[in-house]
Order: structure tokens, then sequence, then C-alpha cells
């Protein structure tokens, strides 16, 4: 039985992904987390930054998963995966950075509407320190990089760069697709993951 994880973006809601996960097998173990202190989430002083979120999600695979994660919980997400290959089955990155430089690849910056959006949200979020870059070339998990082809924040280029990059990567681009394409476009992209999730390979 396949067990997922749902990473959402600094919006931080653990019901992002809700929509498309509905849509996926009930059979299917599914965990939604939410980042505390980012969007409107409750704060919690525990966590001060990404590495904070990454023990956060490691500390919950107890075995083998497919991380589901959109946006910066796409960074999260190859950081477990890079870490802890043994324990990452499948990927499916969603309009994320993965750990590339967003600006050299035409993205606009977020951070000032998100402040607006979110005025609440912890400060580390937009303090102005990118990610550093990671080595995805070295993850081993079969991967699906689902874009919007209308995203300004990450732009299709930022998939078309990973899917170069990571060894056994496929990019599918939904049409009108924004920043928020799970949860516009939710039939279309709980089918991608289940074909993917269901591909050969799963144990």
């Amino acid at each position: 039985m396949a067990k997922l994880l749902f990473l959402p973006g600094a919006g931080g809601s653990s019901g992002f992904w809700k929509p498309a996960g509905d849509r996926l097998p009930a059979a299917w173990s599914k965990h939604y987390f939410g980042w505390p202190g980012l969007g409107d989430q409750l704060h919690d002083p525990a966590i001060k930054g990404i590495d904070d979120l990454v023990q956060l999600v490691t500390a919950r695979i107890d075995g083998p998963v497919d991380l589901v994660a959109q946006s910066m919980g796409g960074v999260i997400a190859v950081r477990v995966a890079l870490a802890r290959p043994d324990l990452v089955r499948r990927l499916v990155l969603c309009v994320t950075s993965g750990g590339v430089d967003m600006a050299g690849l035409g993205a606009a910056d977020w951070r000032a509407d998100y402040r607006k959006s979110f005025p609440n949200a912890a400060s580390w979020i937009t303090a102005g320190t990118a990610s550093p870059p990671l080595p995805v070339e070295k993850i081993a998990a079969p991967t699906l990089l689902i874009w919007g082809d209308a995203d300004p924040i990450s732009p299709v280029a930022v998939g078309r760069h990973l899917e170069a990059r990571i060894p056994n990567a496929d990019l599918e681009i939904v049409p009108g697709g924004d920043h928020d394409v799970a949860a516009t476009h939710p039939d279309q992209v709980a089918a991608l993951i289940a074909s993917h999730l269901a591909g050969s390979g799963r144990r």
C-alpha cells in the first residue's frame, strides 16, 4: 500500500494538497503536513527555518514513502530524498525550486506579495536568504515534475532545468496552471500523481 506524505509550500496549510489527495486511491495512506509559523498556521518556537521543517518531515518517516511536494515543500522533499534515499521511493515535485537559481531562470520575487497576504508569518520565510544549491543529480527516486505554464513564481524553465538534471525525471505541464496548480487543477494533477506512483518500481 502506498504511503504518501504531502508537503505544502510557504503558504503552510495542511489543506493545500487535499483536493488532489482526495482524488487518489482511498487505500493509500496519506499524511498532510502543515508548516508551523507559515501562512496562517500557528507558530512553534522550535521551528526557526527550513532545517527544522526537514527534521519535522524526517521524524514522521518510519519506512519507505512517497513525497508529494509543492513549491518550498519541494526543497524539503529534495533534501530528505538526498539524505535518506533508502526511505524515499518516489518523488512528485510541483512548481518547486529544488534548490536551483530561480532568478536566473526568470522567476518573479514572491516575498512582498507573500508578506502582504500573511503579515504574521515567521520572519525567516521572507528574510531574503536563498536556498543553497542542491545536488539534484544525486536524486535516486523516480521523479515526476508538475508545472503550470502560467506560473511567474516558478516558471516552466525551472521545471525543464530540473528535468535535465535529475536522472530519472519526467516533466508534465498543465495548461493554464499558476503557482497553485495543484489546488486549481486537482483532477489533472491527481491523475498525473496516480500514474507516477503506480508505475514500475513501486514496492
